[in-house]
């Protein structure tokens, strides 16, 4: 049984700018590394091009490639948040993201009434209760009293903490995720590397966008080489990471 079928997929997304074509021609270069069409004020970068792949479900997938080869642009599309332009994507439900450090609810909840949210959204995953949830959420986020404080006071690291600490209170059937979520913060490397390694070997299936080898050969069986919205190499591994740098 898939968990995600593509085929032939692509996706434009449209770039808006008073640059001159070539600067949006490099721009597009740059963050996507798909090709721009149209003109600088109505132009559009090809994100994804054409991609065919199936991935199974229980599968641990690596997504490999330079920045801008489309690996987030599929994560995001795996995730419902993009929809392809053309060809046709099938899948048994839209994964569940850990992209980046955004915290995508109302500010103006408190903590518990977004921890309380989020406990009724995913309580058929759970065997615990409310209370037992919002103690191992508050015990691991170290929050205190600013679990009932609004989220818009909280700072940056409090956020991170809280929505990290939510993703990974449940089991996900399909979990698509990219490396940058923890780089760079010292709560991610230290206090949440136990429950970081469980919520990942725990994911029913699992794709993983990381420049880290480590960190891919730790999770994942499958490397999928992507470049310029395309696949360009299917295989496991350790073949598509020789395959990767070998193409370098």
């Amino acid at each position: 049984m898939y968990a995600v079928h593509c085929d032939s997929v692509s996706l434009s997304l449209p770039v808006r700018s008073t640059r001159r074509a070539s600067a949006a021609r490099a721009i597009a270069t740059t963050v996507t590394g798909g090709f721009l069409t149209g003109n600088s004020h109505g132009a559009s970068i090809l994100a994804l091009n054409k991609l065919s792949l199936t991935i199974s479900s229980g599968e641990k997938v690596a997504l490999i490639g330079h920045n801008g080869a489309g690996k987030s642009t599929f994560l995001r599309l795996i995730s419902g948040i993009f929809v392809p332009t053309s060809g046709a994507l099938s899948m048994k439900g839209y994964a569940t993201p850990l992209l980046d450090k955004s915290f995508i609810v109302d500010q103006d909840l408190s903590g518990y009434e977004v921890c309380k949210a989020h406990y009724l959204k995913d309580r058929r995953l759970l065997n615990i209760s409310l209370s037992e949830y919002i103690y191992d959420i508050e015990n691991f986020t170290e929050l205190g009293d600013f679990l009932h404080a609004a989220v818009s006071s909280y700072s940056d690291g409090m956020k991170t903490r809280l929505m990290f600490a939510l993703l990974t209170s449940s089991r996900h059937p399909l979990l698509a995720m990219d490396e940058g979520i923890a780089a760079g913060d010292r709560f991610f490397l230290e206090k949440a590397a136990t429950r970081f390694d469980n919520f990942l070997t725990t994911a029913d299936t699992l794709v993983l966008a990381s420049h880290d080898e480590a960190l891919l050969k730790r999770f994942t069986t499958r490397g999928i080489v992507m470049a310029k919205g395309s696949c360009i190499f299917d295989g496991d591994l350790n073949s598509a990471l020789d395959f990767y740098h070998s193409s370098q």
